[in-house]
Order: C-alpha cells, then sequence, then structure tokens
C-alpha cells in the first residue's frame, strides 16, 4: 500500500476522516462518510484514518481531536473540522474546495 503522502500526492481532491474505534462521535459519523463518499464518487477521493493505528500522519497534521475531517485539494490542506458534521455541509465544503 501507498503512504499517506502518495495519496496526498496522486488524489486532486481528498477527504480525511481521522477516527479512533473508542470513539463514539467517530462511530456516530461512518454513515454520513459512507454517503459522502458514495455521492462524491469522481470528485472527491474519501479515506479514513485511525489514529490508533496511523500515528504518524495524525502527527504531521496536528490531529489533536477526533473526529476531524481535513479537505486536501492539490496536496494542500484547504479545510478543517473537528467533531459532528452533517452530510450536506461536507459536501458543500467538498465542492467548495
Amino acid at each position: 500500500m501507498s503512504s499517506f503522502n502518495d495519496l496526498l500526492a496522486s488524489e486532486p481532491l481528498l477527504l480525511v476522516d481521522f477516527y479512533a474505534d473508542w470513539c463514539g462521535p467517530c462511530k456516530s459519523m461512518e454513515p454520513t462518510i459512507q454517503d459522502v463518499a458514495h455521492d462524491m464518487k469522481g470528485i472527491a477521493k474519501v479515506v479514513k484514518i485511525n489514529i490508533d493505528k496511523n500515528e504518524r500522519t495524525p502527527a504531521q497534521f496536528n490531529v489533536s481531536a477526533v473526529p476531524t475531517f481535513i479537505i486536501f485539494r492539490n496536496g494542500k490542506e484547504v479545510w478543517r473540522h473537528a467533531g459532528l458534521i452533517d452530510k450536506a455541509s461536507l459536501i458543500r465544503q467538498i465542492q467548495q474546495a
């Protein structure tokens, strides 16, 4: 599997969901993230990163709370949100990125 930095370099528009298995709000966001990934297919790639299994990437982007959502355009962070967020707001942020 390629590294996150390779993914960042290869995807023009990327939504990253930083989460943890023990995080209740993260679990409640799971269906929303799946819906966003489905609705944005071909527009943006959606990936989930478990902060407990991959500690280096969250540290690289100063993720200190979960869930944290970051949108990257052409490898650069363009938007960030920590905490719960609804599907429509996520899709709007992706479309504006």
